[in-house]
């Protein structure tokens, strides 16, 4: 580890968590822990395998996809990861796909499964299309209404946990102050919108939630009270990924 890298550690017990600069993360903050760890299959494998079972996306089964970057959100519970990854097909376009990922497969969530994987350190797990799982529905919602960023990312390094560059960074555009709204259900239909392609909207138990699955770039026309933008290095304007709908 290298000097001036930014290190935080788990007090066990204690009301918060140190940076080694003396910084106390608050619980209230989101975090996500990364592993050194083997996936077998990758994760590019199963977001390409189930890319390519999607109507919208047009990928075809064989097709290869660039990985660009992921963002993450925090699950409260410290028991699903959040990660939504941007992709690029051959042709350019750019891809929006939510994950989450389980220690145990979801009754009646079979529709929604995009694929299976061991982990080396956590085991066995189920990863699904996020946009039918309400504990990304909510994470979504907190980011958005509350105006808040994604996760910041930890890779646990023998029990030192040292943060991470963000390969994308997304932003949500509300209130800091607003109360987040609570959700348990998630249903999620697609449909294609003009100007925005393909749409999945996310119908709640809360507010509705739209994720465009081919994101364009964020219009400053009207503001962006209401959304989550992103960008990464290389990128010159913010893409719209998700608004309230």
């Amino acid at each position: 580890m290298g000097p001036g890298v930014p290190v935080l550690r788990v007090i066990p017990g204690g009301g918060g968590r140190l940076f080694a600069t003396g910084r106390v993360l608050a619980y209230g903050e989101a975090m996500a822990i990364l592993y050194r760890a083997e996936l077998t299959p990758g994760k590019q494998e199963i977001v390409t395998a189930w890319l390519a079972r999607q109507s919208w996306s047009g990928v075809a089964a064989g097709d290869s996809i660039e990985m660009i970057g992921a963002y993450r959100f925090d699950d409260p519970d410290e028991k699903i990861g959040i990660e939504t990854h941007l992709v690029r097909r051959s042709d350019g376009t750019v891809l929006h796909v939510p994950l989450t990922y389980r220690d145990a497969a979801v009754a009646g969530a079979e529709e929604h499964l995009a694929g299976e994987m061991e982990h080396s350190v956590l085991g066995h797990r189920w990863i699904y299309d996020a946009t039918g799982d309400p504990v990304y529905a909510a994470a979504l919602a907190w980011t958005i209404v509350r105006g808040q960023a994604g996760a910041d990312q930890f890779r646990d390094i023998d029990g030192t946990l040292v943060l991470q560059p963000n390969t994308v960074v997304v932003h949500g555009f509300g209130d800091h102050s607003a109360t987040a709204p609570a959700i348990t259900t998630a249903a999620p239909s697609i449909a294609e919108e003009p100007g925005m392609g393909p749409v999945t909207t996310i119908t709640t138990d809360g507010p509705a939630l739209a994720v465009y699955r081919t994101p364009q770039v964020a219009s400053d026309d009207d503001g962006h009270e209401g959304q989550l933008t992103g960008r990464w290095d290389g990128l010159g304007n913010a893409l719209l990924l998700a608004a309230l709908a």
